[in-house]
């Protein structure tokens, strides 16, 4: 008996052979997509194939704890693909020393780079949030819109050292409020 679409999860369970090239058949473009888009950036083709060849080694290990349909399937695949992926980008990331020359600060993001940026976002407006109206506004003036301490100066009718110095205290408060939240991190 060959696998096909309505009885390849109970082979594969079964540890049928055949149940795993009918799955790397139907699911490698998937698979491999959602590895290359997190680990693209290392540009090291080996660890890619690496991983995808982990991800079905434990696609065909783990098959036994999968309890579902064929949506189900693809769905766990996807999540065991994206966590093995982000595993070797953590590893590999270890292992390479970037200098500051070798930085492209326009280069794509990974995803977890991208949430990572996101997640001290949110906390970084928390703290903005405790600080005096005037000086949230001209931090935000200053660090999300990019304006410059006298494009500030204007909008506020505030002098520029007067903006200087409530940004050098805002900062100091900063600090002081994530280090006793221990939120990490520095802020000046």
């Amino acid at each position: 008996m060959k696998s096909n679409t309505s009885n390849f999860i109970l082979r594969l369970q079964r540890q049928k052979e055949d149940a795993l090239e009918f799955i790397v058949d139907s699911y490698l473009p998937l698979v491999k997509g959602i590895t290359f888009k997190i680990l693209s950036s290392l540009e090291n083709e080996g660890i890619v194939e690496e991983c995808i060849n982990d991800i079905f080694l434990s696609i065909w290990n783990n098959s036994k704890s999968f309890q579902g349909d064929a949506m189900d399937f693809k769905k766990w695949i996807c999540a065991i693909a994206k966590y093995k992926a982000i595993d070797y980008y953590r590893k590999a990331s270890k292992r390479v020393e970037y200098s500051s020359n070798s930085l492209d600060m326009n280069a794509e993001s990974s995803v977890e780079d991208e949430l990572i940026i996101m997640e001290d976002k949110a906390e970084l407006i928390k703290l903005i949030n405790l600080l005096e109206p005037i000086d949230r506004k001209i931090f935000i003036m200053k660090y999300f819109y990019d304006l410059k301490t006298d494009e500030i100066s204007a909008k506020l009718g505030l002098t520029i050292s007067s903006i200087d110095n409530r940004i050098y205290r805002g900062k100091k408060k900063l600090y002081n409020k994530a280090a006793n939240l221990k939120i990490g991190g520095s802020v000046l």
